[in-house]
């Protein structure tokens, strides 16, 4: 576990500043959402680059799954760029989950 985790990190900052990035902030909810899922997204990915334990894989996939689904949620996907980039970096936020609990999986067989 390494370069996953870091990727991890850099998708959870991604997720929190991609409104402003993108100039999309406007939409208060979505904003707020942004800027909480990918604290979160990111504070999981630094726990398991210090201690790798499922339960971090598993939230992490639950909220790449969250974030992916937020602009449909808080109805933003009209939004363009930032529901791309929304879409884009939860779906990756899972795949790297799911990634890490199948390579641990196959550890402990």
């Amino acid at each position: 576990h390494g370069w996953d985790d870091w990727f991890g990190i850099f998708l959870g900052i991604l997720i929190a500043l991609a409104p402003w990035i993108v100039e999309a902030v406007a939409h208060y909810p979505a904003d707020a959402n942004a800027a909480i899922a990918g604290l979160i997204v990111m504070d999981l990915a630094e726990a398991d680059l210090v201690n790798f334990r499922r339960w971090i894989e598993v939230c992490q996939l639950i909220f790449g799954v969250w974030v992916a689904a937020s602009p449909f949620i808080f109805d933003y996907a009209a939004s363009g760029t930032l529901r791309i980039l929304h879409i884009i970096a939860g779906i990756a936020v899972a795949a790297l989950s799911i990634l890490e609990l199948r390579q641990s999986s196959k550890d402990v067989v």
